[in-house]
């Protein structure tokens, strides 16, 4: 075993940083889609209460975003493993960052979006029962924009072991 150090020693912060980021930005939208449907779930139930377990498609697609986060976040800190074998350069760092704000980012835009339109969607289709179609296609449209966030974070997380040293000059 070597005694040298190799790779950038505060690397792993962004790394670190990107698994956090992913994680903490998802389930920001996994909450508020879950909280913003349920409070619609809420309101339609009082009129319609055999129409509240039918509606509980957006609070289910709400929650899937909070995995999608906890994927990228295990993918991202279990390679970060900085040793004096392996480095761990800035390069790996900050496509671990990216990969996580990718992935958080996205999910919290379409927490957002799955929120409003489930909340919207389950009081409209209380009165109006044809709607429903309608915003299931638009929930699913919203929680594709997360899983396009989780591809991405994927694809960048794998570009992390691919650095290599800077030669001196």
């Amino acid at each position: 075993m070597s005694t040298t150090w190799n790779g950038d020693q505060v690397a792993p912060l962004f790394g670190y940083l990107g698994a956090a980021s992913a994680l903490v930005f998802s389930c920001f939208g996994a909450a508020y889609g879950t909280a913003k449907s349920g409070v619609g779930i809420a309101s339609m139930g009082v009129m319609r209460p055999e129409l509240v377990m039918k509606s509980i498609v957006p609070v289910v697609m709400a929650g899937v975003l909070g995995i999608y986060g906890l994927i990228i976040a295990v993918i991202i800190s279990t390679n970060i493993n900085q040793t004096a074998d392996k480095a761990y350069y800035f390069f790996d760092g900050y496509a671990h960052f990216a990969a996580g704000l990718a992935c958080g980012l996205a999910g919290l835009g379409a927490g957002m979006a799955i929120g409003i339109v489930g909340d919207a969607g389950v009081r409209a289709n209380a009165q109006q029962p044809k709607l429903f179609v309608g915003m299931i296609l638009i929930l699913i449209f919203a929680e594709a924009l997360a899983l396009y966030g989780l591809i991405v974070g994927i694809i960048l997380a794998s570009k992390a072991t691919t650095a290599a040293p800077m030669s001196n000059p």
